[in-house]
């Protein structure tokens, strides 16, 4: 059976981008592995990625959840420092 770490292994996803797109898209880690995949095969997918955790850090805000806009900031972060190519007005590579 093909296992969570083996889905993230296909992907150039980490583990916390993809969680960030399950809670995003209230979908299982598995299915938010296969459609960021997805996304980050697609014109301007990796802006579209970078949109939706930018939604979630939105939402705990105003949910006043300071801790988890703190991690999902820091995925955020590290999402951008590995894709630049997520960065608006970018050009896809």
């Amino acid at each position: 059976m093909i296992s969570l770490d083996d889905i993230e292994d296909m992907t150039c996803l980490t583990r916390e981008e993809i969680a960030a797109l399950a809670e995003h898209e209230h979908s299982s880690e598995f299915d938010a592995a296969i459609l960021g995949d997805y996304l980050m095969r697609q014109h301007h997918g990796p802006q579209v990625v970078q949109k939706l955790i930018c939604e979630d850090v939105r939402a705990a805000l105003h949910c006043g959840d300071l801790a988890h806009a703190r991690a999902l900031f820091v995925t955020l972060r590290q999402y951008m420092a590995n894709h630049p190519e997520a960065a608006r007005g970018a050009e896809p590579v």
